[in-house]
């Protein structure tokens, strides 16, 4: 694919979004005010808002509005200047260097500010109106999701582990024929297979003895695993999976701790394990839990060549003797 076909869904989507929104109007949201200032009458109502009134005699330096929204500094000066016959804004010399100008909204601003925020509050619930609650879910989910990928955030983000709800199955069996195929090249015989153990699952599953989880981050499903019974005296850990973009957090571990936790309660001796040695981060956090490898057969499976392994982990042990 070049360089052009690559970027045209980028191109193609801002040129409907901007359409949609009005944003390319001559006043935006049926205002006096393009896009640019529009902006920066947000950017100081906002700020007077998480800061209080005495953030707002305080006020916001020009330069730190300029690099926060990106605008050239001639436009800006010009938008200020404007702003400032208006009556919307007033500028004061910085107090910690005179030769910066501080940026505050008037009472007019301020009332400027309120009627763009109503307005475009109003417009994000016309374009959710003719959705349905999960259509508005994957909308959020979306957004978010573009958010994440060209701003990742620096903090933390907090991690739910779960029973499954409707739906959560079917996403088990897609991703792990998507991931699979994406990272190894599995065929989709593997996402049958998985499909046979879910559908398993949930046709002879005994509450007491069997159980499952998935990973929530954000509302949305990132990652799962399965508890089935495997005898009388063993279990056996199934299809643990952790999405691409929510690795490093930890979730893995989480996921086979309560698997392992579930199965010791269960009143379980041993619980077991088969994977494959081609997958190396789930091999660590297996080890990481006190599972042993016992077994290693080469096989062919899912397209591939692969060496297929066994592992176990004693239950009868001491916790703190398993790693």
């Amino acid at each position: 694919m070049s360089q052009a076909e690559e970027a045209e869904p980028i191109r193609a989507f801002n040129r409907f979004w901007t359409n949609h929104m009005g944003v390319l109007d001559a006043g935006l949201l049926d205002t006096p005010y393009s896009l640019t200032e529009a902006r920066l009458i947000f950017e100081l109502g906002n700020r007077h808002n998480r800061s209080g009134a005495a953030g707002s005699v305080r006020g916001t330096e020009v330069l730190e509005l300029r690099r926060e929204l990106r605008i050239d500094a001639g436009y800006l000066s010009r938008i200020v200047k404007r702003f400032e016959r208006d009556g919307l804004v007033e500028t004061t010399p910085s107090p910690s260097d005179g030769r910066r100008r501080v940026l505050r909204l008037t009472d007019r601003g301020t009332k400027a500010f309120d009627d763009l925020d109503a307005r475009s509050t109003a417009q994000a619930l016309e374009i959710q109106s003719a959705l349905t609650k999960e259509d508005r879910r994957r909308l959020a989910s979306a957004m978010a999701t573009i958010r994440e990928l060209l701003e990742p955030g620096s903090g933390p983000k907090a991690v739910v582990i779960r029973s499954p709800i409707v739906g959560d199955l079917g996403w088990v069996v897609h991703r792990h024929g998507v991931i699979y195929a994406q990272e190894f090249g599995w065929d989709e015989t593997f996402e049958a297979l998985v499909a046979r153990v879910v559908a398993e699952y949930v046709d002879e599953r005994d509450p007491r003895r069997e159980n499952a989880w998935i990973a929530e981050v954000d509302g949305e499903p990132v990652g799962c695993v399965f508890c089935v019974e495997d005898g009388d005296e063993i279990a056996r850990l199934r299809l643990l999976l952790v999405e691409p973009r929510a690795r490093g957090m930890g979730i893995g571990r989480r996921l086979v701790r309560e698997c392992v936790g579930f199965a010791s309660r269960a009143g379980y001796d041993r619980i077991t394990l088969w994977t494959n040695d081609v997958l190396h981060a789930a091999r660590r956090i297996y080890e990481s839990a006190g599972f042993k490898l016992i077994k290693e057969e080469p096989h062919h499976s899912f397209g591939r060549d692969l060496v297929g392994q066994d592992w176990l982990l004693d239950l009868r042990e001491p916790e703190g003797s398993r790693i």
